[in-house]
Order: structure tokens, then C-alpha cells, then sequence
């Protein structure tokens, strides 16, 4: 039996990268953002920060703040019929203006 190549981050080379005008020094607006329950999300990855990333598959998603746990933000997210929620760090998230 093979085993599985690879981990949570395979073939996330392109997919992850920053645009050309947004790469450099990060804000620290990202990181001290506060989110409320029941605000929508969408799911940016912020590629120089690994911790609390999501997976691949939801990059670009747009989602809503269920709950905290921790520093990082839980958020549902709608996955083809099925909703699932998932654990964001606030750098991987931007706020939709409605």
C-alpha cells in the first residue's frame, strides 16, 4: 500500500502566493483585527504566516464569525451541500463591505 505524499500545504505554490503590490511587511491591522459573531469573511491566505491557516480548498471562500477559540476565529464555512466550520487566525481573514 503507497502512502501519501506531501502535507496540509501541497501544490499551494501558486495558490497562496501574494500579489506583486501586496507583498513586503505585513500590517499589523491583520493581526489585532476584531471580528464580531454572525460578520462575513472571506478567506485570504496570508503566505508568510503558517500558523492558523486553513486548507487549501477554501482559500477564496467567503464564510461567517461563528465563535473564538483561542486567538484564532472559527468560521463556517459552506462546502459544496455540507457546512463545516474551521479555525482561521485573523491574518488569513478579510472583512466584507457590505
Amino acid at each position: 500500500m503507497a502512502t501519501r505524499v506531501g502535507g496540509n500545504r501541497r501544490k499551494t505554490r501558486h495558490i497562496f502566493q501574494n500579489n506583486v503590490r501586496e507583498k513586503g511587511k505585513i500590517s499589523i491591522r491583520r493581526y489585532l483585527q476584531t471580528l464580531e459573531n454572525g460578520e462575513r469573511v472571506v478567506l485570504k491566505a496570508q503566505p508568510a504566516v503558517q500558523g492558523g491557516l486553513y486548507f487549501r480548498r477554501f482559500h477564496g471562500k467567503s464564510g461567517i464569525v461563528k465563535g473564538t477559540q483561542g486567538k484564532c476565529y472559527k468560521v463556517e464555512v459552506k462546502d459544496h451541500s455540507a457546512t463545516k466550520i474551521i479555525v482561521v487566525h485573523p491574518v488569513h481573514l478579510k472583512k466584507v463591505v457590505a
